[in-house]
């Protein structure tokens, strides 16, 4: 199964990074598929060369659509019903269906206190989508082994790349406010290294495989945030203490978990390198992209 010219990918849950392993599987010669629920959205995905499959009322895909399939990306995050993906496929497992990729998070994790963590690391989920992603991927490990399909559980960090505007929109409208907690540090990956291992991963099948994607630079936020802004050439944001913020709940409990993720197996996935080995790599490039050159960060 190593070539990917000729097989048929599946998304449930065509976002931003199964968009990009989409683009990776179509120019070296596969075929990909989406799982959706709004017909609108069709025109969009056909356009990337996706195919949209239209899920009918219950969630499930049409038996008959999915033959051929030979791979399946889900990263449709879970919902109190369980994974949208285990119920799209429903019964209708496809005969040809040999590997499958299940995006999940490193908030499984919990909280570690800021140590630095592998896969070896007992999960600890607080939130309830953490908790429902560790469901999932429990439900995926039985579904692959009963169907003798290779199943790559991806547990993703703080994803980051072309397109996503939350560092360089505040930075550019002057919003961004640098959050000092110290000793906290948050983990992310670049979009298009989350393709790039993804591919690799379906490459190189190996039975039941777990993989922390991160790039191991762990880094605070204000840090990223005023190296961003030197790039630009902008004024670094404004320093507040972390107590002082009064920032919403749901911003607050990202500060809540503190964790510094190992990328060792990630590195050792055949064939996968690191394209953007911290954010001041990937940062560099998104600005390029844009055209714009950018001063040391």
């Amino acid at each position: 199964m190593s070539a990917v010219s000729g097989r048929h990918l599946l998304l449930v849950g065509p976002g931003y990074a199964a968009r990009a392993v989409a683009g990776l599987v179509i120019a070296a010669g596969g075929s990909v598929s989406a799982a959706i629920r709004d017909p609108a959205r069709a025109e969009a995905l056909a356009a990337e060369g996706i195919r949209a499959l239209a899920l009918d009322a219950d969630g499930r895909l049409d038996p008959a659509r999915l033959a051929g399939v030979t791979d399946l990306l889900v990263s449709a995050p879970p919902t109190p019903e369980g994974c949208p993906g285990l119920r799209a496929l429903g019964e209708a497992w496809p005969p040809s269906l040999r590997w499958i990729g299940y995006y999940s998070s490193t908030a499984v994790y919990g909280d570690c206190g800021g140590e630095w963590i592998d896969e070896t690391r007992a999960p600890a989920p607080r939130t309830a989508d953490a908790k429902g992603r560790l469901t999932a991927e429990a439900a995926w490990t039985e579904a692959a082994r009963r169907h003798g399909a290779a199943l790559d559980i991806l547990r993703i960090a703080g994803i980051y790349g072309p397109g996503t505007r939350n560092v360089l929109g505040q930075l550019r409208s002057g919003t961004a406010r640098a959050i000092v907690k110290p000793g906290q540090v948050f983990n992310r990956i670049h979009r298009d290294d989350i393709a790039a291992a993804t591919l690799a991963a379906m490459r190189a099948p190996a039975g039941v495989r777990l993989t922390n994607l991160a790039d191991g630079a762990p880094s605070p936020a204000s840090e990223v945030l005023a190296g961003v802004a030197r790039m630009l050439g902008l004024p670094e944001p404004p320093a507040v203490a972390f107590d002082k913020a009064g920032l919403p709940p749901g911003a607050a409990g990202f500060y809540a978990e503190n964790r510094r993720i190992r990328a060792d197996r990630l590195a050792a996935l055949p064939g996968f390198r690191l394209a953007y080995p911290d954010w001041r790599a990937g940062y560099v490039a998104i600005l390029a992209s844009e055209g714009l050159a950018t001063a040391p960060a």
